[in-house]
């Protein structure tokens, strides 16, 4: 005798979840479970506020930072050091540094790194504008906070060698950040004094 079905409805709810990264079918279901016991009004208000981040999300025009307005708040702190940029990976590597409280500088997100393996050249990534801001000539300093792994140093190279012509001061995180680290698992501490004991990039241009 076959037991019974499941319902489509519930199933349905579960595949999308389990989609999200980090979750498997079993959290997957204890989420949509959660979800059932709690008021119609609560589970709207969910839906709603992740159909609103899809919808109206931007990213910065400046740095490619997400935002609320066309140029971030960060961008838009007039008492953050406007001649540093922070050149990061990810959205998440600007939340990880911004949690050290060790940095008042403006940033930069690359959105990647250069990895032939995965087809990600220098055309899909943000260095053009990267470029422009390093050209404008307010910047004085670079730091270059990316993954300590073969492609993050890659990146940094490459970065390196198209700003070697400017005037611009070049700087890596100090190795506290452990190699082959991906920078959103450094701990606040740790990251915190990667950046406080900055050390200078040195390739031969």
């Amino acid at each position: 005798m076959q037991s019974q079905q499941s319902s489509t409805l519930l199933d349905d709810a579960v595949l999308e979840f389990a989609k999200l990264p980090g979750i498997g079918k079993k959290t997957a279901l204890r989420l949509v479970l959660h979800l059932l016991r709690q008021s119609e009004e609560d589970v709207e208000g969910f839906s709603n506020a992740i159909l609103n981040l899809r919808q109206n999300i931007l990213y910065c025009k400046v740095c490619h930072n997400i935002s609320d307005t066309e140029i971030c708040g960060i961008c838009s702190d007039k008492s953050r050091d406007e001649t540093t940029i922070c050149v990061v990976e990810t959205i998440k590597d600007v939340m990880a540094i911004e949690n050290t409280q060790q940095y008042r500088g403006l940033y930069h997100v690359l959105g990647g790194i250069i990895s032939p393996m995965n087809g990600i050249g220098p055309s899909d990534l943000e260095i053009n504008s990267l470029i422009e801001r390093v050209n404008a000539g307010v910047i004085k300093e670079v730091i270059f906070a990316l993954s300590t792994t073969m492609e993050g140093d890659t990146t940094c190279f490459y970065l390196f060698r198209k700003l070697a012509s400017s005037s611009v001061k070049m700087t890596i995180l100090a190795r506290g950040v452990a190699v082959g680290d991906e920078l959103e698992y450094a701990d606040e501490v740790t990251l915190g004094r990667s950046i406080v004991n900055r050390m200078p990039l040195e390739y031969q241009k």
